[in-house]
């Protein structure tokens, strides 16, 4: 009988104890199959980056089917930096002429051309066979191009990553964007606002990576969608005490047009009135696929990188980070990783509603030319200054942004759409 008493009450406290445990601790490994528009690897795109680092903390507990869509040939050695997360891994190459041809379908339909031309027919069969063999306990998309190959799938808890509000950043490049681009912005603009909604509806859990971007979806349940924002390995991104041979820096796709405007901003707008009073001053833009314009800045005071094999050392080369974000949505990965490598940074209020940072305190805020000028002088003239908001930027990224804690409420999604199937 005492036997007895003691095993009930050793199961009540072990029960207890199960209950009070973090959520991705009440269920055992999963077996998930994810699906990327992109290979993982190099992280040299904001997507790339975000889904390398869940991956990589998904795979700690559970196990990985990953299916990623390509354009170009991929590298032996970059297999080999995603292969260890994963149990499989298959990929599919997209055809250039295909992709053209569904660019040419979606104009005679009412599918965003951006989820058009990551869509294949082919390819959808083939990831619908693997997800059957693989049996997956869920399924994670990212981003609202791979939504098609899913559509029929059913059965299987789906959770897809917006990742940013897309209409609303194409909403933006309608006010910078050459003329001749204005009707087809328009018209997708259009198309993501009605793709938005079904695509919430066809999955049983969204993400997206800022609140501010979930604010932005033009759907009534937008406040349903689940915030999981990125990250930074604050060990890998430590200062440096490197020589500082480049005075402004800002780094990121250059070939994207968020910062394709960004850069041209610094170099035509911003830097003029930057020399007038510090002539010797040096910009540095860096990053992979400079646009032509891009390019066409370099010059005696003006550095165009192109691709870096560690953007690292562009960090730890420079004094100033400036990031004038005017359009785009999301998380910028690039004032992460250069506030946590202790650099002062400068960024725009848009930038800085996701991140989070205190004005004045743990970033500098511009809007103007001028503003972003004598943000750029003050940090490059007074020393103590840009020690001090460093300092607090490096503080406040290592206190709020580590993978990891980022990475927990993707987990949690997972976990719970599971439990309710």
């Amino acid at each position: 009988m005492t036997d007895n008493i003691l095993l009930l009450a050793l199961y009540r406290c072990a029960r207890c104890a199960w209950l009070f445990l973090p959520p991705h601790h009440q269920v055992s490994a999963l077996r998930l199959f994810v699906l990327l528009s992109r290979f993982p690897y190099p992280l040299e795109r904001g997507d790339k980056l975000r889904a390398f680092h869940q991956l990589r903390i998904l795979s700690r507990e559970h196990e990985v089917f990953l299916c990623a869509l390509h354009e170009d040939e991929l590298k032996p050695e970059w297999h080999d930096a995603v292969r260890p997360f994963c149990k499989e891994l298959k990929t599919f190459r997209l055809n250039r002429s295909g992709q053209l041809a569904q660019l040419a379908k979606c104009a005679f339909g009412s599918r965003p051309f951006q989820v058009g031309y990551f869509f294949n027919s082919s390819i959808k069969k083939e990831v619908e066979q693997l997800v059957a063999a693989w049996r997956p306990d869920a399924i994670y998309c990212q981003l609202l191009r791979t939504a098609p190959y899913m559509k029929d799938i059913h059965g299987i808890p789906k959770v897809i990553d917006f990742q940013d509000a897309f209409a609303k950043g194409i909403e933006r490049r309608l006010e910078t964007d050459p003329w001749y681009l204005q009707p087809i912005l328009h018209s997708e603009k259009k198309r993501l606002e009605r793709y938005e909604p079904q695509v919430f509806a066809q999955f049983d859990a969204v993400t997206i990576i800022s609140e501010q971007d979930r604010d932005q979806l033009s759907f009534a349940e937008r406040d349903r969608v689940r915030v999981v924002r990125n990250g930074v390995q604050m060990e890998r991104f430590s200062p440096s005490d490197a020589p500082k041979t480049e005075d402004v820096l800002f780094a990121g796709n250059m070939g994207y047009p968020p910062n394709i405007e960004a850069g041209l901003l610094l170099a035509n707008g911003v830097m003029p009135l930057v020399w007038n009073g510090l002539p010797s001053a040096r910009l540095m833009l860096a990053g992979a696929r400079p646009s032509y314009h891009v390019r066409q800045l370099e010059n005696d005071r003006i550095t165009v990188t192109g691709w870096v094999d560690d953007m690292r050392d562009c960090y730890a080369r420079a004094r100033v980070f400036v990031a004038p974000m005017f359009i785009g949505t999301g998380l910028q990965n690039k004032l992460l990783e250069a506030m946590a490598m202790r650099l002062p940074c400068i960024t725009t209020p848009l930038a800085n509603n996701a991140l989070g940072a205190e004005p004045g305190r743990e970033v500098l805020i511009a809007e103007t030319e001028q503003e972003f000028a004598s943000a750029i002088l003050l940090l490059l003239n007074d020393a103590d200054r840009a020690k001090e908001l460093a300092e607090n930027g490096h503080r406040f990224i290592g206190e709020r942004f580590g993978w990891e804690a980022q990475t927990e409420p993707l987990l949690r999604v997972l976990e719970e759409v599971v439990g309710r199937g």
